[in-house]
């Protein structure tokens, strides 16, 4: 019995598989290069010839911007390096608990200034942009304070203390950015 049709469909598997196999062999007679690690200055592997598949500046899905890609040359994070450095230098008489400078977030561990040892403060920074603003930077502060019972109880802060904080690590970073220029 035949079904109609079957053999057109046949024909077109056999065409399928024919341009399948074509497309495989027409791409294994390409010259591949590798290019192996060398060994450079202080030991680090440089790379004699290194092409791109996309060109010189590669591929790029949604753009980008200079400005981003400035604020991060050189300093190996994810953030900006200048609100980083400036974080970590105005938050850096408190004991730090985690820093993640890819994430862009600084959490310190609690800290009782000497002359409140019955209050304790604790800063959780939130760096949110590659560039040099005053939105770039989140902070927020929590205070505790040592009860009778000798637990420590949350006690509320002012907002005003957060934006103080926030305007320190800027004016901070300024400082470094304007450093970094007269060199």
């Amino acid at each position: 019995m035949k079904i109609p049709g079957l053999l057109e469909l046949n024909k077109s598997l056999r065409l399928l598989a024919l341009l399948g196999v074509a497309s495989l062999t027409a791409c294994s007679g390409a010259d591949i290069e590798y290019e192996y690690p060398r060994s450079g200055a202080g030991g680090k592997p440089t790379y004699e010839k290194e092409e791109k598949i996309f060109g010189e500046d590669g591929f790029t899905l949604l753009g980008s911007d200079v400005d981003d890609q400035q604020a991060s040359v050189g300093s190996g994070i994810a953030v900006n390096s200048y609100l980083w450095r400036a974080s970590l230098d105005t938050i850096s008489f408190m004991p730090l608990a985690s820093a993640d400078p890819f994430g862009g977030v600084i959490i310190t561990d609690w800290y009782s200034p000497p002359d409140t040892p019955s209050e304790r403060f604790k800063i959780n920074i939130f760096i949110l942009d590659r560039a040099l603003r005053s939105d770039g930077i989140r902070a927020k502060v929590f205070k505790q304070k040592l009860a009778a019972s000798g637990q420590w109880q949350d006690l509320g802060i002012e907002e005003k203390l957060h934006r103080d904080l926030e305007d320190a690590i800027l004016t901070r970073a300024r400082q470094l950015r304007i450093g970094s220029t007269k060199n």
